[in-house]
């Protein structure tokens, strides 16, 4: 019975560790407002903190409203060297990004701001959803 019991914590352990999310690397720009009308339909009024998603993550429109932890990870210019604020942001897909690269997305202005120096224009990210 003890051999059993040891059996599964050490199973219970390694599904916990390798159920761990992978943040998506990537690049971020930002767009200004007006946010709507938007390509998801969601009501203006439900705040300001938004993605535009490339088309890979936008699949059509099924990640309308989910929501992403962003975190700039360093610059992608001299001009702005040290771009980020230390801080994340969580963001709403509400929009398709046309122009935007797989892995890349455009936040929101106030989004955008959270995290980032506005004079950097495109950041490293990582993303997470959650």
């Amino acid at each position: 019975m003890g051999l059993m019991i040891k059996a599964f914590f050490i199973v219970a352990m390694v599904a916990c560790l390798t159920s761990v999310a992978h943040a998506i690397a990537g690049q971020a720009t930002f767009y200004n407002p007006p946010y709507f009308p938007s390509a998801c339909f969601i009501a203006e009024g439900s705040g300001n903190m938004f993605i535009a998603a490339n088309s890979d993550l936008y699949a059509s429109g099924a990640a309308c409203g989910t929501r992403y932890q962003v975190t700039c990870t360093s610059g992608t210019t001299e001009d702005v060297p040290q771009p980020c604020t230390g801080n994340s942001v969580v963001a709403t897909v509400v929009d398709l990004c046309p122009g935007c690269a797989a892995n890349e997305i455009d936040l929101s202005r106030d989004a955008f701001a959270v995290i980032a120096n506005l004079d950097a224009g495109r950041i490293n990210i990582e993303y997470n959803r959650i």
